[in-house]
This record gives C-alpha cells, structure tokens and sequence, in this order.
C-alpha cells in the first residue's frame, strides 16, 4: 500500500522537466545541483538545535529555509541523508506540505511553492554521521557535503547562505559556532524525554555571511577557554588540554601565529578579515589537521599544544597549519569554488599563501628548502604511480567529493602555483588575486575565473598551460644526456617523455645546477618539448654532476646520467648548498624505487651523509629516508645485520644533537629502527624513567609512543607494561586512545584479531586517527607476516571505508593496511583485489589503491633484482 501511495506521488510530480528531481539519485548528483542553483537565490537558514549530554537521547531540531524562487515548475528537492522517520513535519509557506523522501531527500511538490519568496520548515531529528558525539562533547563536521547527513539543507558549495543557529544544550558545557553569541538564557531541562539533570542554556548566535553548507558548524561541551589580544583584535581558543603547564607553554606562540598570518593575509590581498570574531577549537582526535569553518577553525589539538620535545618540523607544521587554516578565510569562505571539482583551488592557495606567511616566523630557516621538502616527496608518491590524478578533476556527485582530496592537490598544485607566479611575476601575479578576491566577494567562482584575470597579464598561453598542469595527471620523466671530450662539455641536453603514452609535453623551466670542487654553476633552460639542448653549458669543464632539479624547482621524475649518479650516490655530503643537497636526495630516492640504486647503497650514503648534515630539515628528511628503506626496502637478515651499526650512528647522532628539536629528531629514528637488545633494552629503561635522555625532556606521548614501540616489539612483560602506561596517562581523551589502540598490539594473535573483526562495525571507525594508529601497528613490519591475512579484508572494507568516513580515511586506512608490507603475497593480494573489481566499482578508488601499493609493488621488484 505504501509502495503504490508513493509512486502515485511521484508520478503526479514528475513532469518531462522535472524528472531529474522528482526521484533524485542519492547525494548530491551534478543535474539536481545545477538546477536548484539556477533558481534558487538569497537564501537563508534559521536553525534551532536541542542538544541533550546523554549519548542514547537524540538530538532534535527545527529548520527554517528561506529563499526565492525564480521558478516553480518542478520539484524542490532538500538533501537529509538520514531516514524518513527522522523527517517529523514538513511546511512551505505555512501549510502542512505533501512530499516524498527519495535516496536521502526530501522532496516537495512544485504547487508548495511559489515564484518569489518562500519559507519551509522542517521538524526532524538530527542525523549523528557527521555530528562526531562523544560523551562529553560534539563537533559538526560537515566538510565536502556532509551537512545533509544531519541537517535538512542544499548541500551544494554554490549555494551559500547566512546561518542564524539556536541551540540549547547542558549548562555545563560551552559552545562556539560561526556567528558570535547573542544573548544566552538558563532553563531547566524538561521532564520528558530527554530528560536531563540540571540546567540547560539556550544560546542564539548571531547571523553569518554569506557561507556554503560544509563551512557552517558548530561546537558543544567540555571545552575550557583561552583569550587574547593582538593588534586590537580579540582571539578565544577552546580546548580540552589538562595539562595547564601545556597549555601555558603553547598559548601565547599559538595566538602569536594566528595575529601574524591575518596581518599577512590582510596586507597581500587588500581585503580586511571578512567574517567577524575569530575563535578557534582544539579537537582531540581531530581528522584533520585543521577545518576553515569561517570564524571557528577546527584543529587537531596535538598539532598544536606540543611537547617540550617538539621537533623544528612539528614547530613548522604548526605555523604552517595556521596559516593554511587562515589563508582559508579568503580562498575557500570568502570566495569558494562553485563545485567541488575546484575544491584544491581553496587547497592550493591555502598551502601556497601559508608557505609565505611561515618565512618571517622563522627567519633561520631555509625556506626554499622547505618548500622543495614539504611539496616534491608527498606529491610524487602519487603522481609516479598508474593511479596518480589530476589536479582538477571530473565530478558527477557530491557523494564522491570526498575522493578528490589528496597530496596532489596539497602538494603537486603550489608547486604548479609557485610556477605560475613565477610565469606573471610576483606582483602581478598578487594583483589578478586581488581583482579576482573583490569580484567574487562572499559569492563563487571557478578556476577557468581566475585563468581568465590571470591570462589578461602575461603573454603566455595560460589555458594551454593549465591544460597540462591542471588536467591532467602524472609528470615527465626527463632525462638527462651529457657529453664531454676532452675534459670539456660538448652536448648537455634534457628529454622527456610521457610515461602514459599520450604525448604530454610539461612546460616548465628547468635550474640546472653543474657542480665543480670550488663552486656549482647553475644554467637555466626551458623545456617546452620533447628536448632542450643547454648551449651554455657547452665549453665548459666537465662537471662532478649534472642536477636538472636544482634550487629546488623543476618538477618530475629525473634520470640521472651515469656520472652523476655514481657522484651523488657515494659523495652527496660535500655539496655546500643545502638546498642542492636536498634536491639530490629527492632525486636519488626516485633513483632507489626505479631501481637505478640499490637499498643497500641508499643506507651506505645514509650513514655516511647523517653525521656530516647541517641543516635540520635535511638531517629529518634524511632520516626519514632511512627509517622508509630500513623497513619497507632491506631484507629482515640485512636489517638485522645493519642494526648494530644504524643503532650506534643514531645514539651517536643523539648525544651530539644541539638542541631538544635536533634531540627529538635523532630520537624518534631510533626508537623507529630499533632491534638490538642492547638497545631496546636502553629505550625500555627510558620509558621505565631509570635512563634520561640528555638534553631531551620526555613528555606524556613520547613516553605513550615508547611503550608502544616496546610491545610490537614484544619485550619481557609487555602487557604489564601498556596496563602501566595507561595509569599514567590523565588526560582522558589520550586515555580513550590508548585504551583502543592497546589491543592491536597484543602478542596474542586472537586478541589482535579480535580487535580488526571489531572495526567491521562503522561505530568503531568512528574515531579515525585512533583506528589508524591501531592498523599501523597490525601491520608493523615485525607483525607483517601474522598480518598479511588481514590484507584481503581490508581491501574488501574500502568502499565501505570510503561511504562512512571522512575524506582522507580511505587512503589513510591503505596506507596503514599496505605500509608495514614488502611481500610477494601481499603484492600478489592487492593485484587479485583490482584485477576482480566489478564494473561499478569506483574509479577514484582503485586509483588509491594503486596509489597506495605503489611502494608495495617496487619492493617486491627490488627483491627480485
């Protein structure tokens, strides 16, 4: 009966016009979008909230929409990705509305509405997905189209609204969200359901500007608040931190660092901070770095509240998140793409702009270096893959919006920005941002926008360009050929080619450096073609090596020359200029997965290289280099031939460090590679607090880290040894991770596997950064043969993973499934797994797996060399 009422309804609303949102597909499917934005206009919400501090109570609330309409022929269709019984009541324009809910929609009838304005309300009770509800505190998450999984709304980036939120919750707690607090009341919970103890504050927070559906948000609970000045405004951070020496340590650089990049951001692109009061929250267990809700920045509270121990790189990567998060405020809430296909323009301004805005915070850093060492590695992990994508991509629903995140628009696009800076000028460049900023204010605005103010001031082809840069996916692979006769240089050429097959030629220059015993000498040439020949370089002296990435700038996959490769690869050290030797060790890690060096010549040029380092972002780098090819590359009989003399080198290292950041650093690759008795023993008597560590003072999570590291080892007693760490943890969200994670380590094989079987279950997925932290060490390298049988059940879980959690958690839970493996099997599980995709499998996933066996598959063919 049912059945037959619906699909008379629906027939009764489906015209020929109609039929693309009388029975919408679930998401947010592309037609749907662009219809309601074509006739859809001034749109607001009026959202009243309930929010009981019982888990088991459910959230309740009322919506009030308003919005022209330039046309009422066909269906309105309102995205709730919950159930219908979640829907309670429905109006438009004050009488009770016949409607239908469809895959995740509600959808109205076209004579419930009017051309002109029109107001629907809706009575529901929330969806929890993207809420993150916790016993004690909540944060809405709604970042790319998750809003409708809790609200009713159009969740579309083009259509921004102003947002005016009411919400009661317990009196206990505090809560934040976009707009600032109005007037707050006190009231006594109700009898009946939900009933609560205590008093209950009802809060309305002022109206927003204009904002797309995944900006708006809001935080209730536990929360403590700090506040601060700087330069006439007011900064408020809310956390959950225990530690009040902690939070003391970090607040005023915290603060310090948010005042400095709005003053850099205000200055660069002539447009004062847009969106009122600023406030800022620090999430335990927080999925992402950061997220630019607009007037309310969501963070990963470790990356902000750190340890005495904090390394130069966690010092940079918390003012870099800081400024990327701000930069935000501008690209990305200010001015927002239209569809979420151009969701990395918001990405790569964000990161391109925080490279600038960190430089003055850090005057003794090579920044240069850190822009080769924070861009280059992350992007060509994807783009030397099959998998690899392009920068912009193909969207046909929101659903699949998530997917589109990812190192290549992170990481590949401000070094193809950095490019494009370079191709206008710097000022020039800034002021098409500027003209681009003022006509789009508060509104939308696609790429092809911007190359259109940009292409107005420089006489190159700049949609050719993008064409390469930003459409498609992958990068050259550029070879270089040198001559010499005579101890003179007679030809110096570089070509390149498309490892695709599709005739791609990348436009770019190249800085090539020529080094000599007394000092480099750096040539530039463009390479537009298949080849470019450096006839400068002709005449010269025979150089020790021939670097095509030098300075740190030209862009792909690099094939040495025979001379080159051989210098580099024994005498890489003695190059004075960090910034050269950082290119060559990028170069030469390209070199090893191709197969051109051996893992055993990498860690031979390793050692030698790590006593004689200078520069700590190299020294870091380096290391990570070494604890990537210890565990993924060499054999577990070199290793443990390798071991005693790695130990030393790093405890040498250690003891000579400088400072606590150069300390930490040298640390943490030793508590990563240990193996020896003698040393694991030594780390052991560390986190017993027998032994110190000169010169580096251990906090909470260096000590939760240790006893970690000490069980996947499995040392005497290790049970004992978790159950004593989690006594001495206090903070009890840090607790509530280690709890989880602590069975994931355990000796016992069915303890373990328990633990996995449990994550089938969505409810405990739902604390990722926990979950990733558990399957890391299921898949330690010392575990990785115990675990190859959960390989396949991984695999089989990604589309899953991909539909139920946020965006970076199917290429995270890959990465932590496939990172600890080097074998054959395993190789042999993930081609089996893509080789029986059926048809309707998604293309962006099997892109990540590839992504993600990448290294997989290379060590499985270094082993068989």
């Amino acid at each position: 009966m049912r059945l037959a009422v619906v699909t008379a309804l629906l027939a009764g609303m489906a015209t020929t016009a109609a039929a693309q949102t009388a029975t919408p597909a679930r998401g947010v499917p592309l037609d749907v979008a662009i219809r309601r934005a074509a006739v859809i206009f001034d749109l607001r919400y009026d959202l009243w909230l309930t929010i009981p501090k019982a888990l088991a109570d459910p959230i309740t609330g009322t919506t009030r929409i308003t919005f022209d309409l330039r046309d009422n022929t066909t269906p309105l269709v309102i995205d709730f990705d919950t159930s219908r019984d979640h829907v309670k009541s429905v109006k438009a324009n004050g009488a009770d509305a016949t409607f239908v809910y469809v895959n995740g929609h509600i959808v109205l009838p076209n004579t419930a509405l009017k051309v002109g304005r029109n107001a629907v309300e809706v009575a529901f009770t929330a969806g929890n997905d993207s809420l993150n509800r916790s016993e004690d505190f909540l944060y809405a998450l709604f970042v790319p189209a998750r809003a409708r999984q809790a609200i009713p709304v159009f969740d579309q980036p083009d259509l921004k609204a102003r947002w005016t939120l009411t919400l009661k919750y317990p009196s206990e707690w505090k809560a934040v969200s976009n707009g600032a607090e109005g007037k707050e009341t006190i009231t006594m919970w109700s009898t009946s359901p939900p009933a609560e103890p205590g008093s209950a504050t009802t809060v309305t927070f002022d109206e927003t500007e204009p904002l797309s559906t995944y900006l708006f948000s809001f935080v209730v609970g536990d929360f403590k608040v700090e506040t601060a000045t700087r330069s006439g405004r007011t900064f408020r951070m809310l956390h959950r931190e225990t530690d009040a020496a902690k939070v003391a340590r970090n607040k005023d650089a915290i603060f310090d660092l948010h005042a400095a990049a709005l003053a850099y951001m205000e200055q660069y692109t002539g447009v004062p901070y847009a969106f009122g009061k600023f406030d800022f929250v620090l999430i335990p267990a927080f999925q992402f770095g950061g997220m630019e809700h607009a007037g309310k920045i969501l963070y990963n509270a470790s990356g902000l509240m750190l340890d005495e121990s904090a390394t130069q790189n966690q010092l940079l990567g918390r003012a870099s998140v800081i400024a990327h998060e701000t930069a935000h405020m501008w690209f990305g809430d200010l001015v927002t793409m239209r569809w979420f296909n151009d969701v990395w323009m918001k990405e790569v301004f964000a990161n391109f702009m925080a490279a600038k805005i960190v430089n003055p915070s850090f005057p003794n850093v090579n920044h240069d270096l850190r822009f080769l060492l924070a861009h280059y590695p992350a992007a060509y992990e994807v783009d030397r893959t099959p998998g690899a994508n392009p920068i912009r991509q193909q969207l046909d629903n929101l659903d699949e919006a998530g997917q589109m995140y990812g190192a290549i628009i992170y990481q590949k696009a401000p070094v193809m920005m950095r490019h494009l800076e370079a191709l206008l000028g710097e000022e020039s460049f800034r002021d098409g941002l500027r003209e681009y900023l003022g006509a789009h204010k508060f509104a939308n605005a696609t790429w092809n926008d911007l190359i259109a103010v940009l292409d107005r001031r420089t006489p190159v082809d700049l949609r050719a360009w993008s064409q390469v840069w930003v459409e498609q996916p992958g990068r050259p692979v550029i070879t270089t050929t040198l001559a010499v006769e005579a101890g003179r240089v007679t030809q110096l050429a570089f070509d390149q080619r498309d490892t695709w097959k599709r005739g791609t030629r990348w436009p770019q220059q190249l800085r090539v450096v020529l080094g000599y015993p007394d000092a480099p000498k750096t040539l530039r040439a463009q390479l537009d073609g298949d080849r470019v020949y450096v006839r400068d370089a002709i005449g010269l002296p025979a150089p020790l090596y021939v670097l095509p990435t030098g300075e740190g700038w030209a862009y792909g996959g690099f094939e040495l020359d025979k001379t080159s490769l051989a210098y580099l690869s024994t005498s890489l050290p003695s190059i004075p200029d960090p910034l050269t030797r950082g290119s060559a060790w990028v170069t030469l890690w390209d070199a090893l997965l191709d197969g051109a060096m051996t893992a055993d010549a990498f860690m031979d040029l390793a050692a030698a290289a790590l006593p004689k380092e200078t520069d700590e972002q190299l020294t870091a780098r380096v290391l990570n280099y070494t604890g990537s090819a210890w565990w993924r590359f060499l054999p577990p009989t070199e290793r443990t031939r390798r071991a005693p003399a790695l130990e030393k080198l790093l405890r040498t290292g250690l003891a000579r460090a400088a400072t606590p950041s150069q300390r930490a650093a040298w640390f943490g690759a030793l508590r990563n590679v240990a193996l020896t008795p003698e040393t694991v023993g030594w780390l052991r008597r560390v986190w017993a607090r027998t032994e110190t560590v000169q010169g580096l003072p251990l906090a909470e999570a260096d000590y939760t880290t240790l006893a970690l590291e000490l069980a996947v080892r499995e040392v005497a007693g290790w049970k004992a040894l978790l159950t004593e760490q989690l006594g001495r943890i206090e903070n009890p969200d840090r607790k509530g991770r280690f709890a989880f994670v602590m069975p994931a380590l355990s000796a016992d094989p069915a303890e373990r596997e328990a633990w996995f079987r449990a994550l089938a279950d969505v409810k405990n997925r739902r604390r990722e950064p926990w979950v990733l932290e558990g399957l890391n060490y299921l898949h330690h390298p010392l575990r990785a043969r115990a675990s190859t049988g959960y390989v396949a059940q991984s695999l089989d879980m990604l589309w899953e993973i991909q539909k139920t959690g946020d965006i970076f958690f199917p290429k995270r839970w890959l990465d932590a499934t496939l990172g600890g493996h080097n074998s054959s099997e395993v190789a042999g599980v993930v081609r089996q797994f893509l080789a029986s995709l059926p048809p309707n499998y998604p293309a962006r996933l099997r892109n990540i797996t590839l992504q993600s066996a990448d290294e997989l598959f290379r060590a499985e063919a270094l082993q068989k060399r």
